[in-house]
């Protein structure tokens, strides 16, 4: 069992075949963007996920990589300052916690660029899987002892193996764009948010001020087609029509953006992760939804345990893989459920949850 495909090449994906390389194991990735995705929201490491980076080598280019945000304020529709903090964000949480907050693609780059020895297939994708036996839309067909399913919340994998996402997804209730704009409100290090009954979000400034991420997003389910970018543009804009504060200036960027990006705010529960030679990581087997914090975090714990598990004992990989993880996945998803009741605000005990998983030794 030494020959793996990965499927996404995001955040779990190519710390897998890190930790699957560091083993001496074969790794191809399939991804079907075109290169590595840009953009993406501000992302947290935390606790566990902390020490895996660490052990691959990567901790002082992680914070040096960090948002290095001051703080945050809140307004209303005309602009007019209700809230400031110094002391946490609602992106990063505590400032003054050991956790770590960069964009998402920075990660993913840094990731990509942390092991040699990777094939990747950009712009392609699996169309079915039977046993050791992969096909792809343009590579030809391949043999691989396992194949991972790190391809997200929309996870193709996930479908082909183990039946529609209807039987698996969980809509909270939310939805967010997030994109790439100019530094058009001049925030130094600074988020602001606004919120509205229906509508909100926030704006942070990125990487040294130059630029910004915007994230808009509003209640309620709609439905719409995760691949169609326009129509969930318009969607968009006709949501925050009239919203007021900088929500008009932020939509005219929105039409330009190279990175939108636009999801339901979901969680993937399943009974087992795995079947057969398949196995599920990160969002694809068990999202928390932006509403945990902890998307990340679980998808680099995720690839770190996995990836010892077959090393450690093929036979029994999926099954410890489970074991170990599973507590900390679910504890977890249930802090989102309630930071969502809760209005967005963390639980009290959300420190004790991100740290609840000691991290083993392979």
């Amino acid at each position: 069992m030494k020959n793996v495909l990965i499927s996404g090449a995001s955040i779990g994906g190519p710390a897998l075949a890190y930790w699957l390389r560091h083993h001496g194991f074969s790794v191809t990735v399939v991804e079907r963007h075109r290169g590595m995705r840009p953009g993406g929201q501000a992302i947290d490491v935390r606790g566990p996920a902390l020490e895996v980076v660490e052990r691959m080598g990567l901790g002082d280019q992680l914070r040096s990589s960090s948002t290095n945000m001051r703080g945050m304020n809140v307004v209303d529709a005309d602009g007019n300052e209700l809230f400031r903090s110094t002391t946490h964000t609602l992106s990063g949480g505590d400032l003054a916690s050991p956790d770590v907050e960069l964009l998402r693609d920075d990660l993913a780059r840094m990731l990509f660029d942390a092991v040699d020895g990777v094939e990747y297939l950009f712009d392609d994708t699996i169309t079915s899987i039977d046993g050791t036996r992969v096909t792809f839309e343009k590579a030809a067909p391949r043999d691989f002892d396992v194949v991972v399913g790190a391809d997200g919340l929309h996870s193709n994998v996930r479908r082909l193996v183990f039946g529609p996402e209807a039987d698996f997804i969980t809509h909270l209730g939310m939805n967010l764009a997030v994109f790439t704009a100019p530094n058009f409100l001049g925030l130094d290090h600074w988020q602001t948010f606004q919120q509205g009954e229906v509508v909100g979000g926030g704006i942070m400034s990125a990487r040294s001020n130059a630029e910004c991420r915007v994230y808009m997003g509003f209640y309620g389910e709609v439905d719409f087609d995760h691949r169609d970018v326009d129509a969930q543009r318009r969607l968009l804009a006709e949501k925050f029509e009239g919203a007021g504060w900088a929500w008009p200036t932020a939509l005219k960027h929105m039409w330009e953006a190279p990175d939108f990006h636009f999801d339901s705010m979901s969680q993937i529960r399943m009974d087992s992760w795995s079947r057969g030679n398949v196995v599920l990581l990160g969002d694809a087997g068990y999202c928390g939804s932006p509403l945990s914090g902890q998307g990340t975090s679980m998808a680099l714990v995720g690839a770190y345990v996995l990836a010892g598990e077959l090393a450690k004992d093929p036979v029994n990989a999926f099954q410890r893989y489970e074991e170990v993880l599973r507590p900390y996945v679910l504890a977890n998803q249930e802090i989102a459920l309630r930071n969502q009741a809760n209005g967005g605000a963390p639980t009290d005990d959300f420190a004790e949850v991100v740290n609840s998983l000691s991290l083993p030794g392979y």
